[in-house]
């Protein structure tokens, strides 16, 4: 990339993660160990959540989640299309069929309704996301899952330092599941977490990504004496290192300057964007605040040029902008996959676009990309 291209995202990363992964390697202990159990607990206190389990991706957290809950083949489990495709995928892993509800337009969420128009009798599970960080509405979705009784899983992938009803998303969750890769405000490489209150769920967690083990290896390491371990059940290996921790506890405490840092930014577009006809900036819901992970403009039906065009033009120009999120349905991996009409979901997915945002982001970068943004409006 020149060195005057604007990217999309740039992790924050420097020396301070730098000398803390270096700490782990000279320690000697690479593999999971204490620093992903300090890493687990002070992410369960930034959440408000009794329990985190540390796991190899968000991917990994989900399908974990799902096999806490129970969950079997030919059970059905609602979850949007509008989402990367890791989120239906999972429900695949484990031999259930995922059932996509469309999104509200505003905020590109699930909401009680959406899920209501397509759940079945076998239904067993919704699966909310809260998109690109925007915090969807749990409180409704929950109190409605409860009149169904069925669980809700929220894939928290993209929405660390996002709140609902001033309280961090996953507060109160059933089980959660977050993301900590590169293109995340916390990363640690590669990596996520699940986070819950229930602590049976917790252990059984534990011992499903480390292949089903009653002992941690780093529990035995620590008893000073012989341990034999025994597999409980088929388990997986799905464990973070110590490394990976590391990174992430520095990185944890540098949420709260990158939140305040990305909202800035975000309402800085906000205003530059008022002068651009036919584009709507992605908002703050009433019921919550967005960390602003992904900053997308959704393009009016008659905007002079379409998504493509527009990413193609901004290129052009320096701005390396990306198509909004995807929509599950229609990828070829679930081609002839049966579903209702999702309108809303196909048109975000088709007339939005991700504009670059990152904590280093200057001013005259900005007025760069509305610059391009405007030039194409006037066409």
């Amino acid at each position: 990339m020149s060195a005057d291209r604007i990217p999309v995202m740039i992790p924050w990363l420097g020396e301070e993660e730098a000398k803390a992964a270096s700490d782990a390697v000279l320690s000697g202990w690479v593999a999971q160990g204490p620093r992903v159990t300090a890493f687990e607990r002070a992410f369960a206190e930034r959440v408000g959540a009794e329990h985190a389990v540390a796991v190899s991706s968000c991917t990994t957290a989900l399908h974990l989640s799902l096999v806490a809950l129970g969950l079997r083949p030919g059970d059905e489990v609602v979850v949007p299309s509008l989402s990367f495709i890791a989120t239906a995928n999972a429900v695949r892993y484990i031999g259930a069929e995922p059932v996509f509800a469309d999104v509200d337009l505003a905020t590109g969420n699930l909401t009680a309704a959406t899920v209501d128009a397509v759940r079945t009798p076998r239904t067993k599970a919704v699966l909310v996301v809260h998109q690109g960080g925007v915090p969807a509405d749990v409180h409704s979705l929950r109190a409605a899952c409860a009149d169904w009784d069925l669980p809700l899983v929220e894939d928290a992938a993209c929405a660390i330092g996002s709140t609902v009803g001033g309280k961090s998303v996953g507060h109160g969750a059933l089980i959660a599941a977050w993301s900590f890769h590169p293109r995340k405000v916390v990363t640690t490489g590669e990596g996520g977490m699940v986070t819950t209150d229930d602590a049976q769920w917790a252990a059984r967690l534990r011992r499903l990504r480390e292949h089903g083990m009653n002992v941690s290896a780093a529990e035995r390491h620590a008893s000073g004496k012989p341990v034999l371990e025994s597999y409980l059940e088929v388990g997986y290996n799905y464990r973070m290192t110590d490394v990976q921790a590391a990174i992430g506890l520095v990185q944890l405490q540098k949420l709260d300057v990158m939140t305040v840092r990305r909202r800035e930014l975000a309402a800085r577009y906000d205003a530059l964007l008022q002068g651009v006809p036919g584009l709507t900036p992605v908002r703050d819901p009433a019921h919550g605040q967005s960390n602003f992970q992904s900053y997308w403009v959704l393009l009016a039906e008659d905007f002079p040029v379409g998504r493509d065009e527009l990413l193609a033009a901004l290129a052009q120009a320096g701005v390396s902008a990306r198509r909004g999120i995807m929509a599950s349905h229609l990828e070829p991996a679930y081609e002839g996959h049966p579903g209702a009409p999702l309108p809303f979901t196909e048109r975000i997915s088709r007339d939005s676009l991700i504009l670059p945002l990152f904590h280093t982001m200057t001013e005259a970068q900005q007025d760069r990309v509305v610059a391009a943004l405007r030039e194409q409006a006037r066409r």
